[in-house]
C-alpha cells in the first residue's frame, strides 16, 4: 500500500450511511483503486505474443483488503483471478494489510494514530475478533486466500515452498491457467508484538513480511514515521527467525536506518517489493540509490510500483522507464514488478491489462531476454532460492 492519503474515516462512515454493509466497502473502493488509462493502451501483435511467453510474478497486491470474491472478474480495483489470467500472471503475491494510520502521508505518521482499517474491517462485517487484534486480520486475510485455493484448485494454488512454485510453473509451461498466489504481511505488527504470532503467520501460510508500514511499530522504524530509528530487540529477532524459516524480508517502507541494519544481519537477502528509483523520481518514498544498490549486492531484487507517486508519471511508459532506471543502477538481474495494485491508489492499467507494460519496455528498445528476467524470472529465480524446500 503506497498511497499518500490514507482511507478517510469520514469517508467510511458515509459510505455505511448510504450503502450500509453490502454497498459500503465498495462504494470505499471504487474511490481508492482506480484505473488511470481508461482507454487500452495499444499492444501491438508482437508485444501481445511476446507477452504470452513469459512468465510473470508481482510482489505486491493488496486485494485481500477489499471485500471481493476473487473467482469473480470484479469491475472494482485492479486484481482477481480472472485478470491475473488475462495478464498472463503466474505469481501474485498477496498482501495483508492490517492498520493505517488516519491523514496518512510519506513524511511522518504517529504510530499512535486512530487507524483507518479498524473501520473498514468492522463495515465489511468481518468476524468480530479482527477488530481490534491485527494478528487476527491477518490471519483473516490469508484465510480468504486459502479458501479460495481450495475451493478453486485449478485456478489457485498458495505457494509455502520451492516445490510449491515448481508445480505451478510446471503446470503452467503445459498450458495450465494456475495461479501461484503467496501470501506477506504488509507491517510486522501484525505480529502484535509477539515472537509466537511468527509461528501462527507461517503456519497459515504467510511466507513474506514487510518490516514496517506507515508508522513505527515494534519491530523498528517505519519511512513515514516520527524517528529514523533502526530495528529493535524484538525486530532483530523476527528478522532472524525469518531467516530460519526461509521467509522473504521486505524492507518497502522501512526506515532506511532498518534498511542498513538488516543488510548488515548475517544471512538476510532482504527485498524491497513496491518502490521506484529515487534518481529517476526523487521523492522520499523511493529509497537512496546506494541503499538500492546495496539492496542487490546482498542478492535482493527491487519490485517497481505502478503508481504515479512512484513513477512520477501517470502512463505504462512511465513505469517502463522506472523500470530501465532501475537495470540501469542494479542491474538486470535484480529488478522485477511490484504494482501495488488494490493499495488505494491509481494505477495506469490493472492486472488484465499487464501486456501495456511489455509493449512500453519494447518500446523503449530491452531485449526480450531482459524483459524476460523483470517481468518474472528474477522473482522466480529469487524465490526458487529463498523458499523453504518443500
Amino acid at each position: 500500500m503506497g498511497k499518500r492519503i490514507g482511507i478517510g474515516a469520514a469517508a467510511l462512515v458515509a459510505a455505511a450511511g448510504i450503502g450500509a454493509l453490502t454497498l459500503g466497502p465498495g462504494y470505499v473502493e471504487n474511490g481508492m483503486n482506480a484505473t488511470l488509462s481508461p482507454d487500452p493502451w495499444p499492444v501491438s501483435p508482437a508485444a501481445a505474443a511476446l507477452h504470452q511467453r513469459l512468465v510473470i510474478g508481482d510482489w505486491h497486491s493488496d486485494a485481500l483488503l477489499w471485500d471481493r470474491d476473487l473467482l469473480s472478474r470484479s469491475p472494482r480495483g485492479h486484481v482477481d483471478l480472472p485478470r491475473l489470467r488475462a495478464g498472463n500472471v503466474a505469481v501474485q503475491v498477496f498482501t495483508t494489510v492490517t492498520k493505517s494510520p488516519r491523514g496518512q502521508n510519506y513524511e511522518a505518521n504517529e504510530a499512535d494514530a486512530p487507524d483507518n482499517i479498524t473501520p473498514l474491517v468492522i463495515l465489511q462485517a468481518r468476524p468480530p475478533r479482527t477488530w481490534f487484534n491485527l494478528t487476527e486480520r491477518a490471519l483473516d486475510q490469508a484465510a480468504r486466500l486459502n479458501a479460495t485455493a481450495a475451493k478453486a484448485p485449478d485456478q489457485l494454488r498458495v505457494i509455502r515452498t520451492r516445490a510449491d512454485l515448481d508445480a505451478v510453473l510446471a503446470a503452467r509451461a503445459e498450458g495450465a491457467e494456475i495461479i501461484g498466489g503467496m501470501l506477506g504481511a504488509e507491517g510486522a505488527h501484525a505480529l502484535s508484538g509477539r515472537i509466537e504470532n511468527l509461528g501462527r503467520l507461517y503456519d497459515a501460510g504467510f511466507r513474506l513480511i514487510g518490516l514496517t508500514h506507515f508508522f513505527d511499530n515494534e519491530v523498528g522504524g517505519s519511512l513515514h514515521g516520527t524517528e529514523d530509528r533502526g530495528l529493535t530487540e524484538f525486530g532483530r529477532q523476527v528478522v532472524t527467525e525469518m531467516i530460519a524459516r526461509h521467509m522473504v524480508i521486505d524492507l518497502a517502507h522501512a526506515s532506511e536506518a532498518v534498511a542498513r541494519e538488516v543488510l548488515a544481519i548475517p544471512g538476510a537477502r532482504p527485498i524491497v517489493s513496491h518502490t521506484g528509483i529515487h534518481g529517476a523520481c526523487p521523492v522520499k518514498r523511493n529509497y537512496p540509490d546506494d541503499l538500492m544498490r546495496a539492496v542487490a549486492a546482498r542478492g535482493g531484487v527491487i519490485g517497481i510500483g505502478y503508481w504515479p507517486d512512484v513513477t512520477c508519471g501517470r502512463d505504462p511508459a512511465a513505469v517502463a522507464a522506472q523500470i530501465a532506471a532501475a537495470v540501469a543502477l542494479v542491474g538486470e538481474n535484480h529488478v522485477s514488478l511490484g504494482s501495488d495494485f488494490d493499495g488505494a491508489v491509481a494505477t495506469p492499467f490493472d492486472a488484465a491489462g499487464l501486456a501495456a507494460l511489455t509493449q512500453a519496455l519494447m518500446d523503449r528498445g530491452m531485449s526480450e531476454a531482459r524483459i524476460a528476467k523483470v517481468m518474472g524470472g528474477n522473482m522466480m529465480r529469487y524465490l526458487s532460492q529463498t523458499l523453504p524446500a518443500g
